[in-house]
Formats: C-alpha cells, structure tokens, sequence
C-alpha cells in the first residue's frame, strides 16, 4: 500500500494502491502513521508520491458506494484526518504529482509546502461537484491560499480538472517537469530548502501557514456531519451511481 524510501534527510513516502492509489480508510490511516513515523525517526523533510502517470484518482467510491452513514462518516473522518496531518506537519512536504491528479488527490497536494507535476496530458483539480460532491469551507481555504480567492472560486464551482501546463500558469502547481523526474525535482526542492537556517526556516515556516494551521488543528472538530449529510443528498447519490456503473463497465 506504501513504499517508504529513505532518501538522507528527506522520507519518500510513496502510494502504491494499484491501480489507481484510490483512497480508502486503510491507505489514508498508512499515509498518516508513515508521516509520524519519518518525523519520529528524524526525517527533515516528506515526499507524497504516486505512481508514473497516476497520483492518486482520489476516493475509492465503488468502495464507498453502497456503506451505511457510519461507515461513510468514518472514511470522510479519516480523509480529514490526513489532510491534517499534511497541514501541521513540522517539517516541510512536497507533493510529487506524478501524473493525473483529480478531487481528493489534488486536495491533499493542497496541505503540501510545494507541488511538483509531471508535464504532458496529466489533469488535476477538484472536480467534486462533477460527481455531486461539495467542497467544504475548510478545503476551499486551502485552495485559496494557493490560487486566490476568485481563481479558487472559479475552480471548485466548476469542478474544473486543468492540464498540467494551466495548472502551472495559475499557480495550482508550482513547477513541472518529466513524469519520471517528478520525484527527483521535489527532493531537489527539499535539499534547498534544509540548507536553510533550520530555526529561522521553520520559524517563518509555521507563521506562513498559521492560518491553514488554526482551521485544520483539530479535524474531527470539522463539519464532518454537514459534509456527509451533502454526501448523502439524493442527488448526488445518482451522480455517484452512475459513476461507479461507468466504471464497471471499464473493468
């Protein structure tokens, strides 16, 4: 589910949930104690990678379609959970996007310190309220963080999924390159950054993203309950339905 590489100083934390690293309870629970794990045994910096071509298609919804709300509650807890533990973790973490990046792949890139994508015919964005999702006040800041606020607007309204050359121009990502040196540029980017003053760094670090920080401090203080009530809104659960029909049919 994870390969955990030790590159000096920086952990590569690497999602391998074949075939498309789709989220679920156990792979979101392994991403969070690997982040701990690397802090613990003096990690200085995190990599989040993918694999060549697929960061993450974002939820397993064939998974979730179908559970009882408790079983729904309690993955969406975790989903936050995770993007907590990327929001206020003490050392710096790069996204290493390495390729096709919708919804909750792309939201987790959000709680990283810097993006790094693979180039060519990748997309990426928050395409939530395509498949009848709505994207929370809590995600939305971080996206505004990044783009701005109209820009966010526009994005998440639409649901929009942008190539990796717009994603670029608008800032959603933060530097592109071959889709098999992804990795490579965003520990390149690490080593950069902890050569750095360590305390001066992490200092202006943590008063940088104090305002990401102070939402996402406690995530099951959330609205966790208001976004699984949406979830399970009549219509976007026909929405879901006929997404996870077409994927069966692709199989």
């Amino acid at each position: 589910m994870l390969n955990v590489i030790t590159h000096d100083a920086i952990t590569e934390i690497n999602m391998a949930r074949p075939p498309v690293n789709a989220f679920n309870v156990d792979l979101l629970r392994a991403i969070r104690h690997a982040v701990d794990d690397a802090v613990s045994t003096g990690a200085r910096g995190l990599v989040l990678s993918g694999a060549p071509g697929m960061f993450s298609a974002g939820v397993d919804v064939p998974a979730l379609q179908g559970r009882d709300r408790e079983s729904v509650r309690d993955f969406w807890r975790e989903f936050f959970r995770t993007a907590s533990k990327l929001a206020l973790s003490p050392v710096p973490v790069v996204a290493a996007i390495t390729g096709h990046s919708p919804a909750g792949g792309a939201v987790l890139s959000l709680f990283c310190d810097y993006r790094v994508m693979a180039e060519g015919p990748f997309r990426i964005g928050l395409n939530e309220v395509q498949v009848g999702l709505v994207v929370p006040e809590c995600i939305q800041l971080a996206l505004r963080r990044i783009v701005g606020a109209y820009r966010a607007e526009r994005l998440v309204v639409a649901g929009a999924m942008v190539e990796s050359a717009d994603a670029l121009a608008i800032g959603l990502v933060d530097e592109l390159t071959g889709v098999d040196q992804v990795t490579t540029r965003a520990i390149h980017w690490l080593q950069g950054l902890l050569a750095l003053p360590s305390n001066a760094m992490l200092t202006t670090r943590s008063l940088a993203r104090a305002d990401l920080t102070e939402v996402w401090a406690d995530p099951d203080a959330l609205p966790i309950d208001q976004f699984v009530d949406a979830y399970f809104h009549p219509e976007t659960q026909a929405v879901l339905t006929q997404l996870v029909a077409r994927l069966k049919k692709k199989d």
